[in-house]
């Protein structure tokens, strides 16, 4: 048992934060996990998801601690333009794409806004991004632009405008891959004045 607690001490380390499961992969009994909980030893950050006391987190740790929560999610919307910096708001909600077929998660300890998928829109422009030593699935800037154009009811008409001007500026994506998004997600009508007025 001692064996198996300082592999979960030193796992964490460079994981930062573990569930249950992935001891399972290791073959420590997931009753370790919880023991060190009671001695003090990690800290629970929500149900079934565990780190050490006082390490310190980068600013998109939420995201991790989502992957973990939901391995097939993918972070899209609002949540992936803060990650690439394509927006100045900061969003209460962790914004996820799941496919369309899978059922609602339900996660009461951390804010995750699911949005259904499917298809190439699902699986075209996925990312994964290590964020404190997790992997994260994240749609990529492109990508990201045409899906918020897509749900501009949802998020307003203003910031996919906003979004899609700071990724012609400051270069995240070429136009031509903006094109590509547009068409994988049936935006290419809705996007098309604004690429052409940006690209005059």
């Amino acid at each position: 048992m001692q064996r198996s607690s300082q592999k979960i001490l030193q796992l964490l380390k460079t994981r930062t934060v573990l569930r249950p499961v992935d001891l399972d992969e290791l073959g420590i009994p997931r009753i370790t996990l919880q023991r060190l909980y009671l001695r003090g030893l990690v800290e629970k950050l929500a149900r079934g998801v565990y780190k050490l006391p006082g390490i310190p987190v980068s600013e998109h740790h939420s995201l991790a601690e989502a992957a973990k929560m939901v391995p097939k999610g993918i972070i899209c919307l609002f949540s992936a333009l803060r990650f690439h910096d394509l927006t100045t708001q900061t969003p209460h909600e962790i914004w996820m794409a799941i496919d369309r077929k899978t059922r609602l998660p339900v996660h009461k300890e951390l804010p995750i806004r699911f949005v259904r998928f499917s298809g190439p829109a699902l699986i075209e422009g996925v990312e994964s991004h290590i964020i404190d030593g997790i992997p994260v699935a994240i749609y990529q800037p492109g990508k990201t632009v045409a899906d918020c154009f897509k749900y501009r009811n949802k998020i307003g008409l203003d910031v996919a405008l906003e979004a899609l001007k700071d990724c012609l500026r400051n270069r995240r994506c070429e136009a031509d891959t903006l094109w590509k998004f547009a068409k994988i997600c049936r935006m290419s009508n809705v996007m098309r004045p604004y690429l052409e007025a940006m690209n005059a």
